[in-house]
């Protein structure tokens, strides 16, 4: 497939993993971006001499491009650009903040920059901070999400109509039918979250993926949307922020509830009772634990047949 997506970051199918924290490591990463795709890695849950080490790990086992994804809150992002800088790391996606105080600075280094946004009004912002392309992200979406609940079929159609750059869809994007939708409203790539994170090759625990795998229709939630918005499978943890929002907890109380570390104790050490279940609405859709090369081959063939589909009825 040639179009602008493929273009700009030099791939074969403009099918980009998305930056997950516990999940997206060097080798998974390396294992989308050897499928024909873009691999991401996820530094939001990375010390920075972790982060330089799967840089380097990524390197090693791709002669593929690759990128990192960057949450602009990071503490430490001014050490996370200095190694991207100085390990040549060709692709940033930034988000959750703005795409101003970065930008110009990585593509003086001569690198790609992607913002993720959920409105309108952001991808305006960032296209005129200067990146290359925007993600946009509807509520589908697991993990950290906006607050406005636009679903990824609302979003898509005008951003895509009135930005110059190219726009790649993100949300509840999990088979080849769903990339052909979007493309269908202006997209020319789709960010893939939750089907790569239960891949064989993704560092989330297996009790996490299997949980996911097990995940039916309504079993995720959109929550702390005062706080900082995430989408969960219910379980225990979930019920106590349920209950506290539904008695108008405050902001600090919910944040005593919430603690630290509570995604990695999820995701990353799975505990399914106390810890964050991050994943998006498609993990309902998701029965199997397939590798990354699986994930892009099917979704590609999907499209394939689905597009000849629509053309010849």
């Amino acid at each position: 497939m040639k179009n602008r997506i493929c273009e700009l970051f030099d791939i074969q199918y403009p099918i980009i993993s998305g930056g997950m924290v516990w999940c997206s490591g060097w080798k998974l990463a390396s294992a989308v971006s050897n499928a024909g795709g873009l691999g991401l890695i996820g530094a939001g849950s990375m010390h920075p001499e972790t982060f330089l080490e799967h840089v380097q790990q990524c390197k090693q086992a791709t002669d593929k491009p690759f990128g990192v994804n960057i949450p602009l809150f990071y503490p430490e992002v001014d050490k996370l650009m200095e190694i991207i800088v100085d390990e040549k790391v060709p692709i940033v996606f930034t988000s959750a903040g703005s795409p101003k105080k970065y930008t110009s600075f990585l593509k003086s280094h001569s690198i790609k920059v992607v913002q993720v946004v959920s409105s309108l009004k952001f991808a305006l912002k960032s296209q005129d901070a200067g990146v290359d392309a925007i993600v946009a992200e509807g509520f589908e979406a697991g993990g950290h999400n906006g607050k406005e609940e636009t679903t990824t079929l609302c979003l898509i159609p005008p951003i895509a109509e009135q930005l110059e750059i190219p726009v790649i869809a993100a949300g509840g994007i999990g088979s080849g039918k769903a990339m052909l939708a979007c493309f269908a409203l202006g997209a020319e790539g789709v960010q893939v979250g939750s089907r790569f994170a239960i891949t064989k090759e993704s560092s989330a625990h297996d009790n996490f993926k299997n949980k996911v795998v097990e995940a039916g229709e309504g079993d995720t939630v959109l929550t702390l949307k005062d706080l900082t918005a995430v989408r969960l499978i219910k379980n225990k943890f979930y019920e106590r922020v349920a209950e506290a929002e539904a008695r108008g907890a405050s902001k600090e109380e919910l944040a005593e509830i919430l603690g630290k570390r509570r995604s990695k104790r999820g995701i990353f050490e799975g505990d399914l009772d106390e810890g964050e279940i991050e994943i998006g609405q498609v993990s309902s859709q998701i029965d199997s634990i397939k590798s990354a090369e699986e994930v892009v081959n099917e979704m590609m063939d999907e499209f394939n047949t689905a597009k000849n589909q629509v053309i010849n009825g």
